[in-house]
């Protein structure tokens, strides 16, 4: 059964089932869990939530709660709480649930990357509504998107690697709404990596999410011109930044960080970016982030005009662009997804070619890969997937250019043939 309670009646070993309040400012990862740790509890109080659904099937009813806390051999109990002044003695019973938040339990890369395609279709959708209704005269309603980045939010903290790699494949008529999606999930690993709290991270992945919506006021003639940009038209496109800060401006739901990548993602650290020409250190934290976001997953994408590189050669060129991207970040950027990222293609010591499946957060250099051709005979080899952190006479010499060998099924030897062309 499902109760509200207020925060000052929740225990340990009751199972929090939904949090009533602002989305963005709930203290954890995940909501449906049973409490065990006392600074959870503490976490829980300090913020802004005022009560809770507690699933009394799945945990300790409030009366249960009390006795455990109570009992002499409590191993531990949280401190005396007083009730909120007015608020009824027994807890009011649920007419109706509250919207089901996922668990944040880790699954498998494949079990994850069929939920995250499912994330993927609904996020191309909802963008391209974003933007249409913004072509329209209509304002931006960031709240609206705020699902989206909880879903979004909720697959990279299950498994990180899959829900970014799979939205790196997208096709010439989605690109700039896929990669709206694929700088939400960017900036939520990386934040994640980083070390912010739940809602922080929240908070940068709907940043990544609207960090391009200005491109929904460019001209469709040269937001999806097939070809490189003359200088004119590269000077309309540079004022992307500016218009979507304004859209944002006015928008529903649109926080200073959203704002604030929106602006500033194209700047660079020695001052060469636009629209400010910002330098190290007047360009923020928020904005350094999203401007190795932004350029990792345009680099790594199929454009209209051009191929995406391979991801793990994409990390490389990248690292030696002096003065574009923060080092430290930037480190801390490799770190979330991987020296090879998923979908890299591999050359092994056994002389072998491999696709990066799954990364190894214990061990980067030592991934998960699917062995498919061999050097030596030049001929394809019976698939094989196994973990380098466990082979004993086999690991990565080097990345191997993708574009040498024009292997047409890279991305179907990780994905799957169906993900690999939705």
């Amino acid at each position: 059964m499902l109760k509200k309670i207020p925060v000052e009646e929740v225990r340990l070993g009751m199972h929090l089932h939904a949090l009533e309040g602002s989305w963005l400012e709930h203290p954890f990862w995940k909501t449906r869990f049973v409490l065990r740790d006392p600074e959870q509890i503490l976490a829980l109080k300090k913020s802004v939530v005022r009560e809770v659904w507690i699933d009394t099937g799945r945990g300790l009813d409030i009366q249960a709660a009390v006795l455990a806390a109570d009992a002499p051999n409590a191993s531990s109990a949280p401190a005396p709480t007083r009730a909120v002044p007015g608020a009824p003695r027994e807890p009011a019973i649920a007419t109706a649930p509250p919207p089901v938040v996922a668990e944040a339990a880790s699954t498998s890369f494949d079990e994850e990357l069929r939920h995250a395609a499912g994330v993927c279709n609904r996020g191309r959708a909802q963008v391209m509504q974003m933007f249409n209704e913004a072509r329209l005269g209509k304002v931006v309603d960031a709240e609206a998107c705020l699902p989206l980045v909880s879903d979004i939010s909720d697959s990279v903290i299950r498994n990180p690697g899959a829900l970014v790699s799979l939205a790196r494949l997208k096709t010439q008529d989605d690109y700039s709404y896929m990669h709206s999606v694929a700088v939400c999930a960017l900036m939520v690993a990386l934040a994640r990596e980083m070390g912010a709290s739940a809602e922080e991270c929240r908070r940068f992945g709907l940043a990544g999410l609207l960090h391009d919506v200005g491109k929904a006021l460019m001209p469709l003639e040269i937001l999806n011109k097939p070809g490189k940009l003359t200088p004119a038209e590269f000077d309309v496109m540079k004022t992307h930044p500016q218009r979507g800060h304004e859209l944002l401006s006015e928008a529903r739901g649109a926080d200073p960080t959203a704002m604030e990548v929106c602006l500033r993602h194209h700047e660079r650290m020695d001052g060469a970016g636009y629209p400010g020409a910002q330098a190290s250190p007047d360009v923020s934290v928020a904005a350094r982030m999203g401007a190795i976001c932004d350029v990792y997953d345009a680099i790594t994408s199929n454009r209209p005009y051009k191929a995406g590189w391979d991801p793990a050669d994409s990390i490389g060129r990248m690292a030696s662009w002096k003065g574009q991207f923060d080092p430290a970040i930037f480190g801390t950027f490799v770190k979330s997804i991987g020296i090879y990222p998923t979908g890299s293609l591999v050359r092994l010591a056994s002389d072998r070619l491999a696709v990066v499946v799954e990364q190894n957060p214990l061990a980067l250099t030592a991934p998960v890969v699917r062995v498919f051709y061999s050097l030596k005979s030049q001929m394809p080899v019976p698939l094989a997937t196994m973990s380098l952190a466990e082979a004993r006479n086999d690991r990565i010499i080097g990345r191997e250019p993708p574009e040498r060998w024009k292997f047409p099924f890279l991305d179907e030897l990780w994905a799957g043939e169906g993900l690999a062309r939705r």
